[in-house]
């Protein structure tokens, strides 16, 4: 478990005491089992995209309060520098950064994303998540999988999709891979 991981847990397991919510109340809003929603909140497994939204709706929280312990403070207008943003590093390869970490009531999650070539050139382990999402090419080239699809992008190309659908990328030509990633959910309540 990475120090980021186990800082996540600790601060969902402490919202959703504060707001007086079960485990198996989360467990149920999360579409988990209670075994499986606990293991998240011990930091034992990754944080899907998908949880830690549906975690922050559920307590009423900004997903930077999820990731990072720091609310959002700005409405109106967001600049993040060149280089910066909030960093999350969730797996070896990815690094993560949220370019809207300050902005309340984000209708998006925008990240700028780095992948590294792995030595392992196999098929990607697909990942969904509820939503819609688009993936824009900044620098490098990739193989976006999609289901059963395979599509090769490279600078400048996009791709808009149906999260909901099993995905995954990975780097080509052994050089990382820089994107641009926009998360869009549905709003639900739990």
């Amino acid at each position: 478990m990475t120090e980021q991981l186990r800082e996540i847990a600790e601060r969902i397991r402490g919202l959703r005491e504060i707001m007086e919510v079960s485990e198996a109340e989360m467990a149920e809003c999360c579409e988990m089992t209670l075994e499986e929603y606990q293991a998240q909140e011990r930091g034992e497994k990754d944080f899907s995209f998908s949880f830690i939204y549906n975690v922050a709706n559920r307590l009423g929280v900004d997903v930077v309060d999820i990731i990072s312990g720091d609310s959002p403070k700005l409405s109106g207008c967001c600049v993040v520098r060149k280089g910066e943003g909030l960093e999350v590093n969730r797996r070896k390869a990815y690094n993560y950064r949220h370019l809207a970490y300050t902005f309340r009531g984000k209708m998006c999650e925008p990240f700028l994303v780095t992948v590294e070539p792995k030595a392992d050139e196999g098929r990607p382990e697909l990942h969904e998540h509820e939503g819609q999402e688009l993936n824009y090419v900044v620098e490098g080239s990739m193989e976006f999988h999609f289901g059963e699809e395979v599509y090769v992008l490279s600078e400048g190309d996009s791709v808009y999709f149906d999260s909901g659908v099993p995905h995954a990328m990975r780097t080509l030509n052994g050089k990382p891979t820089k994107f641009l990633a926009v998360v869009m959910k549905k709003q639900r309540r739990c």
